[in-house]
């Protein structure tokens, strides 16, 4: 059984929503409808039931298009996603106490932004050094070099480090009590660099040529120009840049974590499960190659892991793919907000926020109460409406979470209403 609802943007476009017992908002759904309409898209979007408005395009979309790419669409935060170590360790293993272990987590993964803020500054570790120099260096220097625009100087010293907004290093606890470490984070500052050149590109690519859009900021580049053969290898480079982030990060917690259980246990790991969220990638979808753009989704063919995160007071899910061909093999990345950060701030009160995640080890102030649960949409609805898509494997709930906080950092719902 199909769960999805069929909405129809006109000359012969339509979007797939699985919106079922979950709020889309009328600006959603209207941008939605302005992605379905580019003459790119073959005939429809996919909408997954975490949907909510975004900077370029919905957060929670699969946007397919022939022979052309939307910078805007992909977005700044390219190859971001998450990863989940499972440790053969449980709860009672670690300190009752868990403020040394949170302050031991924060100083091993520096976090925080933006520039200099949350990056290694002047003494980034060789290991970090290592995989930079040998997988990122020469490329990136290619890169910039063609196109400076996309220069980020903070590169290497962000490689390994987590960021600010929604981005989080959990510890969480499955049914068994196991321990596992859940992290999600993206390209750091060379992803928005390379993700603005190019969106800046492409708005000047369609002006240039007199291309109608439905909205400036679903701007393309098309397959056969110097341009679109450019940004399809930086975005490469961006999504792998992102991987070995995470990579850096999950293995700077487990190393932690040894100064918090008895040596003589030991901490042995479990099957890694890794997915991108908020990447591009060339697919066989209804019998045609086509570009996918899953901005805040996850590919799920069948029998792929994902991984599905609440919020910082919710469980996160893991699930195996159902292959979906309606939803272009994907599922939702999250539970999705169902308010900005903005509204957040003035629905909650550090009480609430407080109130929100007992029981959980994390920051409880001001600073984060923009990403207080009741700012998300429910993670069980969400879970619901995609049934047809992912078959849930089992759940993790978090008892330790770090978040990024940067003042600068704001989710501006009233200008992505503007945009729309």
């Amino acid at each position: 059984m199909n769960n999805y609802t069929v909405l129809e943007a006109g000359e012969g476009k339509h979007i797939k929503a699985w919106m079922t017992g979950v709020d889309f908002g009328a600006n959603t759904i209207q941008q939605l409808l302005k992605a379905a309409r580019l003459s790119c898209v073959p005939s429809y979007v996919a909408a997954m039931p975490d949907a909510h408005l975004g900077y370029g395009s919905t957060v929670g979309s699969v946007i397919p298009t022939r022979d052309a790419v939307i910078p805007a669409a992909v977005g700044v935060d390219i190859g971001c996603g998450m990863i989940y170590q499972p440790l053969d360790i449980h709860r009672e293993d670690l300190p009752t106490d868990l403020g040394e272990l949170r302050a031991a987590l924060e100083k091993a993964i520096p976090n925080g932004g933006p520039g200099v803020a949350g990056s290694w500054g002047l003494y980034t570790p060789t290991r970090v050094r290592t995989v930079w120099m040998r997988k990122f260096d020469a490329e990136y220097a290619d890169i910039v070099k063609k196109y400076p625009g996309a220069y980020s100087q903070f590169a290497m010293v962000q490689l390994g480090t987590l960021g600010t907004g929604n981005h989080f290093v959990e510890l969480t606890t499955n049914a068994q009590d196991e321990v596992g470490i859940l992290i999600h984070s993206g390209s750091r500052g060379l992803g928005n660099r390379i993700g603005s050149f190019f969106i800046r590109a492409a708005r000047q690519y369609c002006d240039e040529l007199n291309i109608t859009l439905p909205s400036h900021d679903l701007a393309f580049l098309e397959r056969g120009t110097e341009l679109f053969d450019d940004y399809i290898k930086a975005v490469d480079f961006a999504q792998r840049y992102a991987w070995e982030n995470r990579m850096l990060m999950v293995q700077a917690a487990y190393e932690t974590l040894f100064n918090f259980v008895d040596p003589v246990l030991g901490i042995g790991r479990g099957c890694l499960i890794h997915c991108h969220h908020n990447y591009l990638a060339e697919e066989v979808h209804h019998g045609e190659k086509l570009f996918i753009t899953r901005k805040g989704a996850v590919k799920v063919d069948v029998g792929d892991r994902g991984i599905i995160p609440g919020s910082m007071g919710a469980r996160t899910y893991i699930v195996e793919g159902l292959g979906s061909e309606d939803s272009f093999c994907s599922c939702s990345h999250g539970a999705g907000r169902k308010m900005s950060r903005t509204e957040a701030k003035k629905n909650f009160t550090v009480a609430d926020h407080a109130a929100a995640t007992r029981g959980v080890e994390c920051d409880k102030t001001e600073g984060t109460l923009d990403e207080t649960p009741g700012a998300y949409k429910d993670i069980e609805a969400v879970m619901a409406a995609q049934s047809d898509l992912v078959t849930p494997l089992y759940s993790v709930k978090q008892f330790l979470c770090v978040k990024g906080k940067s003042e600068g950092h704001r989710w501006d719902k009233k200008k992505i209403e503007e945009a729309v």
